[in-house]
């Protein structure tokens, strides 16, 4: 269980991205988190996992405070958190084997990997990873050499080498094609479904939230508006639909807003 609490995080410059979220996440949810650019999304995710440092609230998982562990144990915690990002954080000259085995720095010493070393076992780990996401054949390429859709597929497998219990996605599909974006979310359903994994993904489209999510959460400028199920989020009715996105506002159920409302990013 993940308890979210008050939730606040207060940038240097004075933008108040998150106000007071509180909400909780069952194990082995796929929860997804909708809401405009700069809505506090991408920040919502960075803080369960500390990238970046809450101002103020709780985060409590499996009965630990999260926002109160101290290095080490911040440490620990990551390790069971995989992150999957927007534009994939690869290392684009490195192959994609190394980028993979990357997910694994969190339980190795540091040194060796400097020079890309790693024990056998954590190298038989990450083929086993880019066999689930069907890139075998690509493990010795550079990641520049890959698609978007194989590069996020590569972001999967690095997250996988963490042996997670939980997959942060922070907006995964946002620059694929329809149907990548249908591979990717596939991936991580798959994940949730088999292996219980809890996934907490944010998306623009709306008909990938009506496919893929068991719950959803909505933000507006950094506060809690909407909460729902599958279900709820299929009948969603205009009043809450505005509430998330604004009274002026086009509903479209099969794609993200247009125009200003439409880019990418926090």
């Amino acid at each position: 269980m993940l308890e979210i609490t008050n939730l606040t995080k207060v940038y240097d410059d004075g933008t108040r991205a998150l106000e007071e979220v509180s909400f909780s996440v069952k194990e082995g949810e796929f929860l997804v988190v909708i809401g405009l650019s700069g809505s506090g999304k991408s920040t919502l995710l960075r803080c369960i996992n500390r990238l970046i440092e809450p101002t103020s609230g709780k985060i409590m998982w499996d009965g630990e405070d999260v926002t109160a562990a101290d290095s080490t144990a911040l440490r620990k915690v990551r390790r069971r958190i995989g992150m999957i990002f927007q534009h994939f954080n690869l290392v684009r000259r490195s192959s994609v084997l190394t980028n993979v085995m990357a997910g694994r720095l969190g339980y190795v010493n540091t040194w060796p990997t400097l020079l890309h070393r790693f024990p056998r076992e954590d190298r038989e780990r990450a083929v086993h990873a880019l066999k689930r996401v069907g890139l075998t054949e690509q493990s010795n390429k550079r990641a520049s050499e890959l698609s978007g859709g194989q590069q996020q597929r590569v972001g999967i497998a690095r997250a996988l080498m963490q042996e997670p219990s939980i997959i942060l996605a922070d907006e995964p599909v946002a620059s694929l094609d329809p149907v990548l974006a249908h591979t990717i979310l596939g991936y991580l359903e798959q994940l949730n479904r088999d292996e219980g994994m809890t996934i907490i993904c944010s998306l623009h489209y709306l008909d990938l939230v009506q496919r893929y999510a068991t719950q959803v959460i909505g933000l507006r400028a950094g506060r809690l508006v909407y909460q729902g199920s599958r279900e709820d989020i299929r009948n969603m009715t205009d009043e809450q639909f505005k509430e998330i996105y604004g009274e002026e506002a086009v509903r479209v159920a099969t794609g993200p807003l247009t125009g200003e409302q439409q880019k990418d990013g926090e």
